[in-house]
């Protein structure tokens, strides 16, 4: 079926983070490989994953109508995180915020309801296996975000879809498990194939397709991926995804094509889960301008090292014994709805008369001295230079030690932050830093997000 909202912008995220295959072997007294896998770090979850591909979406434009946030691995349960994600985006209060959750499929899910509605859909997972499973070896954390809009902006348009459902247990977690658990990769296989045999086909006959620029199956199941997209032979070899990434890996290796796509080539994906969704994307006269400005292969080539027994801790899979000094004090609930815009969409404020900038926001100009002369000034898309730092190893932190930077940003504006995916060996006088939102700790179930600041990769 022809939709009549067409993607317009995307982006991706992928953690810093590296596991090595050979670090993993090691530890486990298994063959290790080549390669690494992507790991989200301790303060990172699927909300902060997801905010982080948003942000990257290009800026201006209409807002989106509508958020869907797609994730097997929710931060909470009975609360909605993609409000927190559409207060991240300076959004304000208008608007629908919804979270599609449970299995992979709901990252197909997000895609057609933005599809649908021209809204935002943010696939977001931190995917976790146990130690030695392929899970943990070869799955992957990340993110992405699709804006869908007037088809004569898009940069690709889906041009057929079709879906089929069957019932059987492939995969399965309760809510309390850490991890999923999965019967042999061949009764997948028996059950998967047909189902994308189909669906691959009627979909490519809706858009008369005979052969596809470009196949891309996205699955839990190893198997099911290496032999399905077989069945379906492409123009162009295929690109290399970080491994799968639950909800997030349909968005992730939808971007990846849509990084190398030309004007006028089709994609067919395939997403086989619990079923199979088989969609025919046709790029269009925009795409090259339109590709987002990190690609994968170039995140994918970045990257800093983990250790094995830091993963498993970051993961709640090694019980270590906690900082001796207290934890921190639950995050309330009312001073967060007060300062939401400062709290979720780092907003601080500027002085009309004189200018000064005020992180946090403050009614009385510390330059000039007016008072109630403020307007909002967002500060999450500004980089910024540190002044001066320290790394603090008594404070409270999963991973110490705690570093703290002093900021300078462009245009004004000075602020303490915690800096994340670095260490204190590699913080200095003069770095250039850019925001990044993440969890400052959880205490009592309650995340404290708030925002960091991290190394800019490309001004060093």
């Amino acid at each position: 079926m022809n939709t009549p909202k067409g993607i317009v912008a995307y982006a991706t995220y992928l953690p810093r983070h590296r596991l090595r295959h050979a670090d993993l072997g090691a530890a486990l007294g298994t063959g290790g490989g080549t390669g690494s896998r992507v790991a989200a770090s301790f303060d990172e979850d699927s909300t902060t994953l997801g905010i982080e591909a948003a942000r990257r979406l290009p800026r201006g434009g209409e807002r989106p109508g509508a958020i869907f946030f797609a994730t097997t691995s929710p931060a909470y349960l009975d609360k909605t995180n993609a409000a927190a994600v559409h207060a991240a985006l300076g959004l304000g209060a208008d608007g629908f915020a919804v979270d599609l959750a449970g299995s992979a499929r709901s990252g197909t899910g997000a895609l057609l309801a933005a599809a649908a509605s021209g809204g935002l859909a943010v696939l977001a997972d931190v995917r976790t296996g146990l130690p030695g499973s392929a899970d943990e070896r070869d799955g992957a954390d990340g993110a992405a975000a699709f804006l869908f809009g007037d088809p004569d902006e898009a940069i690709a348009e889906i041009v057929a879809r079709v879906s089929v459902t069957a019932e059987f247990l492939d995969r399965w977690r309760t809510p309390d498990e850490p991890a999923a658990r999965r019967w042999e990769e061949r009764f997948g296989l028996e059950s998967y194939l047909p189902l994308v045999t189909e669906a691959g086909r009627r979909a490519l006959a809706e858009a008369d397709v005979a052969v596809p620029d470009h196949v891309v199956l996205s699955s839990p199941n190893p198997l099911v991926a290496r032999r399905g997209a077989a069945l379906f032979p492409a123009r162009v070899p295929a690109g290399r995804t970080p491994g799968h990434a639950g909800a997030a890996d349909v968005g992730l290796s939808l971007a990846e094509v849509l990084d190398r796509a030309a004007p006028g080539e089709t994609v067919l994906l395939l997403a086989a889960v619990d079923g199979c969704d088989a969609l025919v994307l046709r790029a269009t006269d925009r795409i090259e301008g339109g590709r987002q400005a990190h690609p994968i292969s170039a995140q994918l080539a970045a990257g800093r090292d983990v250790s094995y027994t830091a993963y498993l801790t970051w993961r709640g899979l090694l019980d270590r014994e906690a900082p001796r000094r207290p934890e921190p004090e639950v995050a309330a609930g009312p001073p967060s709805a007060r300062s939401q815009a400062w709290k979720f969409a780092f907003t601080g404020s500027r002085c009309r008369g004189c200018g000064f900038v005020h992180l946090p926001p403050a009614r009385v100009c510390k330059g000039c001295g007016a008072v109630d002369e403020m307007e909002p000034h967002p500060l999450s898309g500004v980089r910024g230079t540190v002044v001066t730092f320290t790394a603090d190893r008594l404070a409270y932190s999963p991973s110490p030690p705690l570093i703290d930077v002093v900021v300078d940003f462009d245009g004004g504006g000075r602020y303490t932050m915690e800096l994340a995916d670095a260490a204190p060996d590699e913080v200095e006088i003069g770095m250039r830093v850019e925001t990044t939102f993440r969890r400052l700790h959880t205490t009592q179930g309650v995340h404290n997000y708030f925002w960091k600041a991290r190394p800019v990769e490309d001004e060093r």
